[in-house]
């Protein structure tokens, strides 16, 4: 896969939830991990994230959206269900991109908003754990972006290629 990305959260709270995004971006790939006025206690995510993340993705820990520092280049993509987002299987990932989630009990801000250059949501009929929307979001983009070919049009895999066809017995 070409390109890079990075995955955070704004005002994040729960150790559980922060340690089980991390470990989520460092299996999908992640280039860094942020977070944006995490609440204090987070610090103890390590306790969930099995992998031990913080030897591997870098994490920066932003106090607020002013001090977010991206790349050159970094498109900000904000993941919130607002009714103009543009809905996640619709959306063609940026090759250089950091994905942003909102806290557990709440939207993205206002400020944090403004920055983002697109905004994405999940076709979901209420919000989802901040966990599982980032892992959500960090899939759809491996489906996009990974170079993997169209689904075949009838149920199950691929058809198998004539060096993987089933020799016959005369």
């Amino acid at each position: 896969m070409r390109g890079y990305f990075g995955i955070g959260a704004e005002e994040i709270s729960k150790p559980m939830n922060l340690g089980a995004l991390m470990r989520t971006a460092h299996a999908f790939g992640a280039s860094f991990f942020f977070t944006i006025n995490a609440h204090p206690k987070v610090r103890d995510a390590y306790n969930s994230d099995t992998s031990r993340s913080f030897g591997h993705v870098p994490y920066y820990p932003w106090d607020n959206v002013e001090a977010l520092l991206l790349p050159k280049g970094c498109a900000l993509v904000g993941v919130e269900l607002t009714d103009d987002a543009v809905e996640l299987p619709r959306f063609q990932h940026p090759q250089a991109a950091a994905y942003v989630l909102g806290r557990e009990r709440g939207s993205l801000s206002p400020a944090l908003l403004a920055r983002c250059q697109h905004v994405v949501k999940i076709p979901t009929k209420f919000c989802v754990n901040v966990g599982l929307a980032g892992a959500i979001v960090m899939y759809d983009r491996l489906l996009a972006l990974g170079g993997y070919p169209a689904r075949p049009i009838m149920p199950g895999g691929p058809a198998p290629t004539m060096d993987q066809a089933p020799k016959r017995r005369r």
